[in-house]
């Protein structure tokens, strides 16, 4: 992405998760950017946890970039994440919110802490999602990956308290 693609006051995310096993160890990376009066700002976030998932870390690298804003604000989030990105641009997350937290088979929402902070914030801030293809090349993806695998290795893990194991 190139600065002339950024729009102003539009807070862009990319963001990707990964894990060593599934579960297993874990991480999030997440690039915040942001134009303002032709001036480009860039925020980089990242975390390792000891056991947890793929799809925990996916929607984690989400929601922590989206936690750091300090007003609400109009946001493209691009993920490589089918599993984030379509369960908002296909209504899954208000389905499974108006059913009180179940899928339509009528189990408990996987990953329902989550979810329900995502939709905090999806109430507070102008969301857009953005589905990319992974390591396909894109350069704050390919950032993104690199922050959570790292994250993922570090020798200072936390414990991911929402994860239950399935």
């Amino acid at each position: 992405m190139h600065k002339s693609q950024l729009e102003d006051n539009r807070v862009v995310i990319y963001s990707d998760g990964a894990c060593s096993g599934n579960p297993g160890h874990g991480g999030y990376g997440a690039v915040l950017l942001f134009l303002k009066e032709d001036i480009l700002y860039t925020k980089e976030l990242s975390q390792g946890y000891k056991l947890t998932t793929n799809n925990r870390m996916e929607l984690m690298g989400v929601i922590r970039a989206l936690q750091v804003l300090k007003r609400p604000s109009r946001v493209s989030i691009y993920s490589d994440s089918k599993y984030v990105v379509d369960a908002v641009n296909k209504s899954w997350l208000k389905s499974w919110k108006k059913r009180g937290w179940k899928n339509s088979t009528k189990k408990d929402v996987k990953n329902q802490d989550l979810w329900k902070e995502l939709d905090e914030q999806l109430s507070i801030h102008d969301i857009k999602f953005f589905w990319v293809k992974g390591h396909a090349g894109e350069l704050y993806n390919e950032q993104c990956d690199t922050l959570a695998v790292n994250a993922s290795r570090s020798l200072e893990l936390k414990k991911d308290s929402g994860y239950k194991g399935d």
